[in-house]
């Protein structure tokens, strides 16, 4: 595990209020939000899209307005630097000077068994996070991009990694741990991480917030269910499984990722279509989940449109899609051995009661009741959705992973 370096030099200028930016920048794309952490309010967000390609724009949201326009943005630093831009400059402007930020929290994905919290990020963390890249190739080397690139503009600005697996450090390793060749473990790091760990974290405590429940003795299960999804078992605060792997393939059925395979059909696949490891890892993480059942719907949205239109490839994705989640759910009550709370969030989970619905259909032995008028009125907001006497309370979370990245990087730069 990584120490928490904290240097006897680091200044922070000013408490309260203090501005926090949080940048999350994937291969291609960065989204950004600055934070007033005097109250927690949102003072501009945004992100830029299709980074490095000929047609890259950016879209901006502060004072009540929004934006939208092309830039040509060829790498990260560029794109960083036409967010400072934007912040700074023109009608969307919410800060004079970039010495106005105090801090920049990043979305790190993959930390391995190196990062169990989140950490100030020194030279030293850096080089143990860029040693994790071939767990996650596309989306740690863009993560290190980020914040190389505020170190270029700002580089006396502290900067607050949180990541991605970090949540997920406190499953035993016999919920982690792959049934292979024990040396594949201890040499090349298989075994099972997870990710969407800062909004299982945000989520899994605030539900226990809202209910008014204490940590200790609580079994919640918190369903992330957008593009990508994943379960997790949160039994008093700490995560004991999870549902995603070594990646994000692994576990639930997706908008475009498989999810839960055998082996053997990932090998007979790669024989029969003649592919090779980037083919096949095309085909299961983009040509698949209900994407690939469907033909051609990767959206729930567009999947609940084919099934009004009378597309039995649509009825049969969902069917799957909310099956697959209801076995998880079934299996981590088994688990904990029962649950107290089950909630969803993410776009799906928090918008589309059909979702929920399918889910927890059958879960009443587990003393799940769903309340059907308050699940279809429920849309991206706190509510609970079960009937007064369900003994499993079922409710709706919106997460909120910048808000987490904000308060870990307030708490770290304060040295709380």
């Amino acid at each position: 595990m990584v120490t928490l370096i904290r240097h006897s030099s680091l200044v922070i200028r000013h408490l309260i209020p203090m501005k926090i930016l949080v940048l999350n920048c994937g291969s291609s794309s960065i989204k950004y939000a600055l934070y007033n952490m005097d109250d927690r309010s949102v003072i501009a967000s945004g992100g830029i899209e299709k980074i490095g390609l000929p047609d890259s724009f950016i879209k901006a949201k502060a004072k009540g307005q929004k934006t939208q326009f092309e830039a040509p943005v060829a790498e990260h630093t560029a794109g960083v630097q036409l967010i400072f831009k934007v912040l700074t400059e023109g009608e969307l402007a919410v800060i004079s000077d970039l010495k106005e930020i105090d801090a920049v929290g990043h979305r790190m994905v993959h930390g391995g068994e190196k990062f169990s919290e989140s950490v100030l990020l020194t030279p030293e963390v850096m080089e143990q996070f860029a040693a994790c890249n071939d767990l996650a190739p596309l989306h740690n080397p863009a993560n290190i991009k980020g914040v190389d690139a505020v170190k270029a503009l700002m580089p006396d600005v502290p900067q607050v990694g949180v990541f991605d697996t970090a949540f997920h450090q406190t499953m035993p390793d016999y919920a982690y741990m792959y049934a292979l060749p024990y040396d594949l473990y201890r040499k090349h790091g298989v075994r099972r991480y997870g990710f969407h760990g800062t909004s299982h974290r945000y989520v899994s405590k605030r539900v226990l917030e809202f209910l008014n429940m204490p940590v200790e003795g609580s079994k919640v299960i918190t369903c992330h269910i957008g593009g990508g999804a994943s379960i997790a078992a949160v039994k008093d605060g700490k995560v004991v499984d999870t549902s995603m792997g070594l990646t994000p393939l692994e576990g639930l059925m997706m908008g475009t990722r498989s999810g839960d395979i055998d082996a053997g059909a990932v090998t007979f696949l790669m024989d029969k279509l003649g592919l090779d490891t980037k083919g096949i890892s095309n085909l299961l993480n983009k040509q698949s989940g209900l994407l690939g059942v469907s033909e051609g719907r990767s959206d729930f949205r567009d999947i609940l449109a084919g099934i009004a239109e009378g597309n039995d490839l649509a009825r049969l994705a969902k069917e799957m899609y909310t099956y697959r989640i209801k076995k998880y759910i079934g299996s981590y009550a088994a688990a904990m051995g029962g649950v107290d709370v089950i909630l969803f969030t993410a776009g799906a989970g928090e918008n589309q009661y059909e979702v929920r619905e399918g889910a927890t259909k059958g879960l009443e032995f587990l003393g799940v009741k769903l309340d059907d008028a308050k699940n279809r009125a429920c849309r991206a907001k706190e509510a609970i959705i079960s009937t007064d006497d369900s003994r499993v309370k079922v409710c709706v979370i919106p997460t909120d992973e910048e808000l987490m990245i904000a308060s870990d990087t307030l708490a770290i730069v304060q040295g709380k």
